[in-house]
């Protein structure tokens, strides 16, 4: 029998019993929908996530600080408890949270570190307000996209940082505040950032609206006004009129650029040398991993299920082929009167085995994908319509290739027992078999 033959044979005999054939395939469906649904859940999810991790920051950069650090508490005392004043101490962006400024002296020790290619010194600059024409002030914070940073749009540019004239991107958020009709129509507009300098002089600039920005898993900005380099300049030198000369170069933090082809070892014995000299280094991976770690696990466990499913499928497969085998005893025995070897029977009854998986998974997987699509279109439009560009549940192909080739692994793998007591069928006693 050629092979052709064989395996035309082999799908033919699969439909013989139908109804069994239906269930154990159904079985199987089971765990291949599963399997196939949540690995494209944790496909859409970190895909997302590398899609966005150009918003936190480039690959080979790192945020450095000079954490503040218990000298100040008292005693024996909580967290919570008073602090002693620190001058050295600025705001860190985040309510509550200080960190010890970093000087044009750290700056240079920084630079001198072995690994570190440039530093870039972070400013705090805080506005008093943001206002539209005459309209209502609203409190606003401000960032800047540093080299290699990108931010989700949800019209217009991201501001020139080479440009001259001042430019802003207002988060979406402040759209309808500000009293613009809608995103683009804010696009070319002009608005007022207010802010106060150390001798309580106030001063203020107009900035030309030139993007508005979404909010998104790991935004640089999230509800700040994303402004560049020269309106940042001209904040932060209204906000320092007044300030003694020293109180002036003062950063929360600074972006550490390394070799962008430095190892996972490199990178972090440059974090070593960083903590060595009192600083804390803090890498894309680092803020970004605990989230890609979390969400692994949870569908780790999930495909565990899966796998649990796909092996009870395998004892169907078994019980399939063995009644198939003892039905077809005469059947078996005929061909190998006839000249059929051993090896060509196992053939046959192993490719009956496969193809139920091929079954199974293919329509298990090509439901998920359906049911994942449109599960995804449905959040995006309602629960995830704040997160746009999330695609919760994406499909890759070379993951569902994966998905159905594992199945009939393990279809084949279940399908030898019956398809050995097959090949090892003795043609006499089998042409007996009533």
């Amino acid at each position: 029998m050629k092979t052709s033959d064989l395996v035309g044979s082999a799908i033919a005999n699969t439909f013989r019993a139908k109804t069994r054939t239906i269930l154990t395939i159904l079985a199987i469906f089971v765990g291949a929908f599963t399997l196939a649904l949540t690995g494209g859940l944790g496909t859409g999810i970190n895909q997302y996530i590398d899609d966005t991790v150009s918003g936190v920051g480039a690959s080979d950069a790192m945020a450095v600080t000079k954490a503040a650090d218990d000298a100040g508490a008292l005693p024996g005392a909580e967290a919570s408890a008073p602090r002693e004043y620190d001058p050295d101490a600025v705001s860190s962006g985040v309510p509550g949270q200080t960190v010890i400024a970093l000087t044009p002296d750290d700056i240079t020790d920084i630079e001198g570190i072995d690994g570190v290619v440039s530093v870039d010194p972070i400013r705090t600059i805080t506005p008093d307000f943001v206002q539209a024409g005459d309209g209502t002030k609203f409190v606003a914070t401000v960032g800047s996209l540093v080299p290699g940073q990108t931010t989700v749009l949800a019209a217009g540019e991201s501001p020139d940082p080479d440009a001259t004239d001042l430019q802003v991107a207002v988060p979406a958020s402040y759209v309808d505040a500000l009293g613009f009709a809608d995103d683009a129509d804010a696009i070319g507009r002009s608005i007022t950032i207010g802010i106060t300098d150390a001798a309580q002089g106030s001063h203020r600039f107009d900035a030309a609206v030139v993007g508005v920005t979404e909010e998104a898993l790991a935004s640089p900005t999230g509800s700040s006004l994303l402004i560049n380099d020269s309106l940042s300049d001209a904040l932060f030198d209204a906000q320092s009129t007044g300030l003694p000369a020293a109180q002036v170069d003062r950063y929360a933090s600074a972006t550490v650029w390394f070799a962008p082809d430095a190892t996972d070892a490199e990178v972090q014995a440059l974090k070593d040398r960083l903590a060595a000299a009192g600083y804390t280094g803090t890498t894309v991976a680092d803020q970004l991993g605990m989230i890609t770690t979390v969400i692994d696990g949870i569908v780790l466990v999930l495909n565990a299920f899966a796998i649990i499913a796909l092996l009870a499928a395998a004892f169907g497969i078994v019980n399939t082929l063995y009644m198939s085998v003892q039905e077809r005893t005469r059947e078996i025995g005929l061909m190998k009167a006839m000249g059929m070897g051993s090896g060509r029977v196992f053939s046959l009854f192993s490719i009956e085995a496969a193809f139920l998986g091929f079954l199974g998974s293919a329509i298990g997987v090509g439901v998920a994908m359906l049911a994942g699509t449109g599960l995804s279109a449905i959040l995006a439009d309602g629960l995830l319509a704040d997160l746009p560009g999330l695609t919760l549940i994406a499909f890759d192909p070379l993951s569902i290739a994966g998905i159905i080739a594992l199945v009939m692994v393990i279809a084949f793998l279940a399908g030898t027992l019956p398809a050995a007591r097959a090949a090892r069928a003795d043609p006499v006693e089998s042409l007996r078999y009533e």
